[in-house]
């Protein structure tokens, strides 16, 4: 009977890992395509002077006469659109293994580039606040003091050789560097789904309230099942259900990955490389 419980644990950790495994895989192509079109659209915009463009996606996003609160929302996005991409190639095993020079080097800028992420998007709320008012500044206010405080965490154990804490750090990291790109992905379904029930054009509905906090802590929560998962490796049904949640996470990313790529990131990126 023991012996039939050990297998059954070892089988669930090994169900569990490729459910992980398969996740990292999605988020790392979904993002790394949301990050390409990040820098493709809002550098595309400023390449041909049309800086007006950057207001068909989120209103007031740029304005003539904010210099300071333009620069910082452009350096938020262009770093953003940095992290996105070089977040998941930290993630892969084989290449901190392999090529630990490597890893540490991306690894410094890709803590930088939060840096600049998070102090960009907050020197555009301080100067001119959020479209969606009060509690949209709150949500995002306290998503990019989050930022400032994993990438600090993140180097700092990285430094002292906690290796352990360095990289669950790093994972919260990564779960908050992919908000931005969860956060469309889920205002597009919330679209397509509901026909945009409660979410306004200035981002002032119930829906939108939800949102400026909804797509940073769930991510945090997911990466929590990662880094706890190894002290509970041994318990099947915490396995089990540990890999269901994430394959319904994994099919839901594909489906928008797909939807989105085809209508939206992948003609701003093709557009982008036609420059």
């Amino acid at each position: 009977m023991e012996e039939q419980n050990q297998k059954t644990a070892v089988l669930s950790a090994k169900v569990l890992h490729w459910a992980g495994t398969a996740l990292v895989a999605t988020v790392w192509i979904s993002s790394g395509l949301f990050g390409l079109y990040i820098l493709a659209f809002y550098a595309a915009a400023l390449y041909q002077g049309n800086m007006e463009r950057w207001n068909k996606i989120l209103p007031e996003l740029y304005a003539p006469d904010s210099g300071a609160a333009s620069a910082g929302i452009g350096l938020h996005f262009a770093a953003g659109g940095i992290i996105l991409i070089l977040g998941s190639i930290q993630l892969i095993s084989t290449v901190r293994k392999r090529y630990p020079a490597f890893h540490r080097w991306v690894g410094r800028l890709y803590v930088l580039s939060s840096v600049f992420a998070g102090l960009g998007g907050l020197t555009f709320i301080f100067i001119k606040g959020t479209i969606g008012g009060t509690v949209m500044d709150i949500g995002f206010t306290l998503y990019g003091v989050l930022m400032l405080i994993c990438a600090e965490e993140t180097y700092r154990h990285a430094v002292a050789r906690r290796i352990d804490l360095h990289r669950a750090w790093a994972l919260r990291l990564y779960a908050l560097a992919i908000g931005s790109w969860l956060y469309r992905m889920d205002y597009g379904f919330w679209i397509l789904l509901t026909d945009g029930w409660g979410h306004q054009d200035y981002f002032g509905g119930p829906f939108d309230k939800v949102m400026a906090f909804f797509f940073y802590l769930p991510n945090l929560l997911v990466a929590e099942v990662f880094i706890q998962a190894p002290k509970f490796k041994s318990l099947a049904v915490f396995n089990v259900l540990s890999a269901l949640f994430l394959l319904c996470i994994n099919g839901f990313l594909l489906l928008g990955t797909y939807f989105f790529t085809k209508h939206y990131w992948g003609p701003a990126i093709l557009e982008w490389f036609a420059l």
